[in-house]
């Protein structure tokens, strides 16, 4: 028996089945025929969905939400190129110099108020643009019989800078409780636009987080809605028993809504409010974040940074491909056949032919190939080895 399945070894290769020779015994060839079977190479394999396949497999996936997937960021520019009238309404900021390779837009801030103060209508009759901001963001977040945002740091507010993140660097939503806003004092007398020379004073730094880790998000037609409150992702909620509230966050939407009124008595803002007045107030909120970063953060030791992560579900299906130790010991390459009658070119594997498994591939039941799975180095297959090889598709 060790001879013929020696013998057919050496005769067979992918795609071929060795002559048996003629036995009488019924029982013997039904076993040398599952023997060639075994020893013989296919082409594919089909799958044992009750075994082989598990799927419906949900994990959440989180990663840095600014350029090249960091989670802090600690420089910030905006660009020359934004006219007068863009800058009325919000400001892109970058992480690089805006010309520069790799620059682009992170973030964007704007300054809102219900009754269009704060921006210069251009004698536009009730059409000023903090009042389309406003409004923008009222029908965008807000149930429909809401007429202002209302924060539990002041109640309604008439006033609101927004930050913004970029929808493309959000992939499902912002990580809630994964964020951290450095915000430093206005200083002095700032000017009334803040497009101005704005200037931020003292070593302290306010850092805002939501207040995810002490309550359960309120749930309205905007998805789940945290409060922002002053403290850090280290340390969590400053006195969680009495928190100091700044606006609201809404992950689904990745925006944040900071309260006017908090911070102008928290951080001296001086929010221009006067009536189509050129206040382009979003330049202050600008200038007290990136002000933050030339100082030191005593907990880490690094600069402040604005931290901030994404956050999606990724649903997934795990193939299971089980590589018994007779299979798949041939290949389909030329190389390794020679001569017309597909001679092994190695005689090393004459008897013991070796194989390398680099690339998976999942196909249809009319053999059409749907998807690829690569190995991260050659897999060696013999007829003294087996392998089982984990193929995961995300959705």
């Amino acid at each position: 028996m060790k001879e013929l399945i020696k013998r057919l070894k050496t005769q067979t290769r992918i795609g071929q089945t060795p002559e048996l020779p003629n036995l009488g015994n019924n029982a013997l060839l039904g076993a040398l025929n599952q023997a060639v079977q075994n020893i013989t190479g296919r082409t594919f394999t089909r799958f044992d969905v009750l075994n082989d396949v598990v799927g419906n497999q949900t994990e959440t996936v989180t990663a840095g939400l600014w350029s090249d997937n960091i989670a802090s960021l600690t420089t910030f520019f905006t660009s020359s190129a934004e006219t007068t009238t863009q800058r009325r309404y919000y400001v892109d900021v970058y992480q690089e110099t805006p010309s520069a390779d790799g620059a682009a837009t992170q973030f964007s801030l704007a300054f809102g108020h219900a009754l269009g103060s704060g921006s210069d209508s251009q004698g536009q009759l009730e059409d000023s643009p903090s009042k389309a901001v406003y409004s923008q963001y009222r029908q965008l977040l807000l149930n429909p019989t809401d007429s202002r945002f209302t924060t539990a740091g002041s109640g309604s507010t008439d006033y609101i800078y927004v930050i913004n993140f970029k929808r493309n660097r959000l992939r499902e939503r912002l990580d809630a409780g994964n964020f951290e806003i450095p915000l430093r004092t206005i200083s002095g007398s700032r000017p009334t636009n803040a497009t101005g020379s704005v200037n931020v004073s003292g070593s302290t730094v306010i850092t805002l987080i939501d207040d995810s880790s002490i309550s359960n998000p309120a749930v309205g037609d905007s998805g789940q809605v945290y409060n922002i409150v002053s403290g850090s992702i280290n340390d969590g909620v400053y006195n969680p028993s009495a928190p100091v509230y700044y606006g609201l966050a809404y992950p689904a939407f990745g925006t944040l809504i900071l309260d006017g009124k908090m911070l102008d008595q928290q951080l001296n803002f001086q929010t221009n409010t006067g009536s189509s007045s050129e206040g382009n107030n979003h330049f202050a909120l600008f200038h007290s974040i990136s002000g933050s970063s030339v100082l030191t953060n005593p907990s880490t030791g690094d600069a402040y940074g604005f931290l901030a992560r994404n956050s999606e579900n990724v649903t997934s299906t795990n193939y299971f491909v089980r590589i018994k130790n007779g299979e798949y010991n041939f290949s389909n390459n030329p190389s390794f056949t020679s001569g017309s009658n597909g001679q092994l070119s190695q005689t090393t594997f004459i008897g013991d032919p070796k194989t390398y498994v680099t690339t998976i591939g999942l196909y249809n039941d009319n053999q059409e190939l749907l998807a690829v799975a690569k190995l991260s180095k050659p897999l060696l297959k013999s007829f003294q080895r087996e392998a089982l090889i984990r193929v995961k598709l995300d959705f």
